[in-house]
């Protein structure tokens, strides 16, 4: 019987009801006043003015009119380079002590991004009103004096000219409350390990000692971790070890790709919910169970803004067009896609996070991942948003009944012409000329501008199956294994060709 699970659920119910925020487009305006009061005397809010800003009738437009976009590159080269030379006030006052590495999936360098001590309490704070939201879920009160198994980056994080550096998990992990050390796993010292799999094969040894209630990591990492724990422990299901295990909250990635491999693992149910948390912030939680979209937290030390993601208005690169129209919360429409711009208290301005969002709810403030910038495959006006992509590969598993767990596609010139090259890991015994077939029509059903480019100048689409294993592979190859790790859903011609070079090798 549950004597602490009562009183924990009744403190999270009490903490969501003080905090819930209705009025999302004051909560913005709040947060933008508060941003550039902040960092109107650094390097940053002189030369753009933001004494002048705030002045203004209107803030959020004249914001918008004083300060151009960011990208990292422009950001890090005008501004960040100096705070890295140790240089303080630069675009947030003072100097951060961490710095994130970002492990996403796209360039060649890993990029470094300045977390303040406010954007770590504005990220502690949102992960408590993320567990607080777990109330509206219909979960028994033995989850709430559980034991939480996070799976991220490793806490041993590297010292380097006066900062501390590892990717956002990692920080976050080594910045938990003593308080709640007691209801973390793998705890600290398992944490620090930075091999992958000898962190893995730890927690596969240590897993009959925890009582987990709540998963957090990257599904296809945490997937297979926790094969690892069923095949060590000789365990018909993660159930037979966890009994209590009933959420899971993913991020990263979009998870219905990996439902049914996941559904295999577990016998009783267990509720995935949706976060978004980035190397530059954490922005977004879902926040009720009717449905898997995430509300944007708008109060949480980030002011957001939107460009509509159409070819005039973002460039092939992922840049802003010139003239391209920005959006504040107030005038977003639901079910379009949007580029997403952030402002934030670690001091990044109007910044190309290099995603893209739909609303599926605006008065809620809840939108969907639908891809990133940079892969949305658009090379013959096909217009294939990452989300469009992973409905397709649902689709195609209800219809064939398999598990497509990864997914790459290019657009590659096959003599002289341009055809989709989609590469499925899968041990379906489907033919890849039906699962072509089947994944063409499902575009044309879904997409018009794919069903126009199909009949001009993207003349085929082509399939092969792989194992899964394969994905897991390449990011090892390219020295990103565990963690935050990503697969990238698009390539570029020249990527694929060493993608495929791999392969054949």
């Amino acid at each position: 019987m549950a004597l602490l699970g009562p009183l924990v659920k009744t403190a999270l119910n009490i903490h969501d009801r003080f905090t819930t925020t209705t009025d999302h487009v004051q909560a913005q305006e709040k947060v933008l006043k508060h941003l550039l009061e902040r960092a109107k005397d650094t390097s940053f809010g002189l030369y753009y003015g933001f004494d002048s800003v705030l002045k203004s009738d209107d803030i959020e437009s004249a914001f918008a009119k004083a300060v151009p976009f960011h990208d990292y590159h422009k950001m890090n080269e005008e501004w960040w380079e100096q705070m890295k030379t140790g240089k303080p006030d630069i675009t947030w006052p003072g100097l951060p002590n961490f710095l994130a590495r970002s492990s996403g999936t796209t360039g060649k360098k890993s990029k470094t991004i300045p977390v303040t001590d406010e954007m770590i309490d504005a990220i502690k704070s949102a992960g408590t009103r993320q567990v607080s939201a777990l109330t509206h879920f219909d979960l028994p009160d033995e989850v709430f004096e559980s034991e939480v198994l996070a799976l991220g980056s490793s806490t041993d994080l590297d010292e380097k000219d006066g900062f501390t550096i590892g990717e956002i998990s990692g920080i976050s992990a080594s910045n938990i409350p003593e308080f709640l050390d007691s209801f973390y796993r793998p705890g600290k010292e398992i944490s620090s390990i930075e091999d992958w799999d000898e962190r893995v094969q730890r927690i596969a040894e240590e897993a009959k000692n925890w009582d987990i209630g709540m998963l957090s990591g990257i599904p296809s990492w945490l997937e297979l971790m926790l094969k690892k724990v069923i095949e060590y422990n000789d365990l018909e299901s993660i159930h037979d070890i966890w009994p209590n295990l009933m959420v899971y909250t993913s991020g990263g990635v979009a998870f219905e790709p990996y439902r049914s491999s996941f559904e295999k693992l577990f016998s009783k149910k267990v509720h995935v919910v949706d976060t978004y948390l980035a190397s530059e912030g954490f922005l977004a939680a879902q926040q009720r169970p009717e449905t898997d979209a995430m509300q944007l937290l708008t109060d949480g030390g980030i002011y957001f803004e939107f460009v509509p993601f159409e070819p005039n208005f973002v460039n092939q690169d992922g840049s802003i067009a010139d003239g391209a129209p920005v959006l504040t919360l107030n005038d977003v429409e639901e079910e379009k896609d949007y580029a997403l711009i952030i402002s934030t208290v670690a001091g990044a301005w109007r910044y190309l996070i290099g995603d893209t969002i739909k609303f599926t709810d605006k008065e809620r403030a809840e939108i969907k991942i639908t891809g990133r910038t940079k892969f949305f495959l658009n090379v013959v006006g096909s217009q294939l948003s990452v989300l469009k992509m992973e409905t397709a590969i649902t689709e195609l598993q209800q219809k064939f009944d398999t598990t497509i767990k990864e997914f790459t596609v290019c657009a590659k010139k096959i003599d002289g012409d341009f055809h989709h090259v989609w590469y499925l890991g899968t041990d379906t015994n489907t033919s890849e000329e039906e699962l072509a077939d089947a994944l063409d029509q499902s575009l044309k059903d879904a997409n018009k501008n794919y069903s126009v480019a199909r009949s001009k100048a993207l003349k085929g689409v082509q399939v092969h199956k792989i194992d899964p294993s394969r994905f897991s592979d390449w990011n090892d190859h390219q020295k990103k294994k565990g963690g935050q790790v990503k697969m990238e859903k698009v390539m570029d011609e020249e990527k694929f060709k060493e993608w495929e070079d791999f392969l054949a090798s």
